[in-house]
């Protein structure tokens, strides 16, 4: 910690776009004086980066505003003070009433308004401040660079937002009213960012967007980029070992990307394409602008382009109106796809949606016994899949120390989390490992080749052979 400067400590909720929003805020605030820490006691300033997707967001912000109105009275007691605001999507939805509800609050920002985040910070020390305008300007453009060392300590992997907002408008979603409409960053405003992790030691990158697949930023000639070539842009940046893009929705799941996961050894082989129900007349009522049919045929797509692919996706139980033959379907669905992994949740009413207002709610019970049939269902193939991986090899980045001494942990293909015995010297490094066990949440395995590089690129014949067994 530099001496005299103040101590910023931010609580992150939600999604890997908040992380990023996190680490972009603790940016922004470094050249003012900010450091980060990963405790609250004696923070100077504390934001709650919030998330609006799941059931209670709103609640879990005021039950933590009051833990930290305590904080602030104690500190206050002392002769100190502590600044506190509350950031991302509930401070989107909610910016009046959190200040109404909650008046150790000093500031109150949505998620396109941090890049003014300093400018905010002066304002609240003498007024209590809410921004939650959708502004003109672009807020990548006016936001620092991380400091190099700063990068080095989040890590050798590394998230970076391409795309936010989103035009689908499913009727249980309140991401088009807290994020806005899709826009994407400029190729060049991407490349330059993700030169400067790969600078700094980060060897993978996860693409991110509400729905990434649709991205469609300015190129390097004016025109209109898609996911798939700014995938084979970032793809030429020397050191960048590993791509990978969430989240993406069916509809956008054009030939040219399906194509890029064949040809582009980069970009991994799991992807995560959700569907949220089995049952058309669901879809329909989620305004999802797909059907089950064509969902399974974009997969047998995929998986024709790419035999290794592992596949996640995300699960709403519980819509409004969902039958018991509608939840088979859903079940059915997963039967058919076989997944690698899944989120699954109970549906519950975001205020402002359109799903809110529908007749035919779903009794607290009924969705609860369904969404138990249902992650029965996905940990039971999650396990399998797991557990066809016992005796393959497969090339693993080994990108942070193990939890135990003389260990390493490292990341699969397929973003299984694996766990071996090496030295700290290969952290940094691809290396093929032999799977030998799997654990609870994670696969363990040991170095089957003697490294003799500090990288090396994943070989797409030896994934295919993953799934194979050759």
């Amino acid at each position: 910690m530099t001496r005299n400067a103040k101590k910023l400590f931010i609580k992150t909720y939600g999604c890997q776009m908040n992380v990023y929003d996190s680490d972009r805020m603790s940016d922004a605030l470094a050249p003012h004086g900010f450091e980060t820490v990963g405790e609250i006691d004696n923070a100077d300033l504390v934001l709650l980066n919030t998330c609006h997707i799941r059931e209670k967001a709103a609640e879990k912000v005021y039950s933590e505003l009051g833990r930290l109105n305590i904080l602030r009275q104690q500190r206050r007691d002392a002769g100190d003070d502590l600044m506190i605001g509350v950031a991302g999507c509930v401070a989107q939805a909610e910016g009046e009433e959190i200040m109404a509800r909650a008046p150790a609050v000093d500031l109150v920002f949505g998620p396109q308004s941090y890049h003014r985040l300093p400018e905010l910070l002066a304002r609240a020390k003498t007024e209590r401040v809410v921004d939650t305008d959708f502004p003109e300007e672009d807020k990548f453009a006016h936001l620092p660079a991380p400091r190099k060392e700063t990068t080095i300590a989040r890590g050798l992997t590394a998230f970076l937002t391409v795309q936010e907002g989103c035009d689908k408008f499913c009727s249980f979603c309140v991401v088009p009213y807290t994020r806005g409409t899709e826009t994407s960053r400029p190729v060049d405003q991407i490349v330059s960012e993700a030169r400067q992790l790969v600078d700094a030691g980060v060897r993978e990158i996860t693409l991110l967007g509400q729905n990434v697949n649709a991205y469609h930023g300015q190129d390097q000639t004016g025109g209109s980029a898609t996911l798939a070539s700014l995938l084979f842009t970032l793809a030429e940046i020397k050191g960048l070992e590993r791509l990978r893009y969430t989240t993406s929705h069916p509809k956008d799941m054009t030939g040219q990307l399906i194509a890029a996961h064949r040809d582009l050894p980069q970009l991994m082989p799991y992807l995560h394409l959700p569907v949220q129900s089995g049952s058309d007349t669901i879809l329909k009522a989620m305004n999802r602008s797909h059907t089950r049919d064509e969902y399974l045929a974009i997969i047998a797509r995929i998986r024709a382009a790419r035999p290794d692919m592992a596949l996640s996706g995300d699960f709403i139980v519980g819509f409004p109106g969902e039958t018991e033959a509608d939840f088979n379907d859903t079940l059915d669905i997963v039967r058919e796809t076989g997944y690698a992994s899944a989120y699954s949740f109970k549906y519950s009413t975001r205020p402002g949606t359109p799903g809110a207002q529908m007749e035919d709610q779903v009794p607290e019970d009924i969705k609860l016994e369904r969404l138990h049939r249902l992650q029965e269902l996905i940990n039971q193939q999650q396990s399998d899949f797991n557990a066809s991986c016992i005796g393959k090899t497969m090339p693993v980045l080994l990108d942070k120390p193990g939890r135990v001494a003389g260990q390493l942990g490292g990341r699969s293909p397929y973003l299984q989390a694996v766990h071996l015995d090496a030295p700290a010297a290969l952290l940094g490094t691809i290396q093929q490992v032999e799977i030998i066990e799997t654990r609870k949440f994670s696969l363990h395995g040991k170095i089957v080749t003697v490294p003799t590089t500090k990288s090396a690129k994943y070989a797409r014949s030896e994934g295919e052979q993953l799934l194979s067994g050759a």
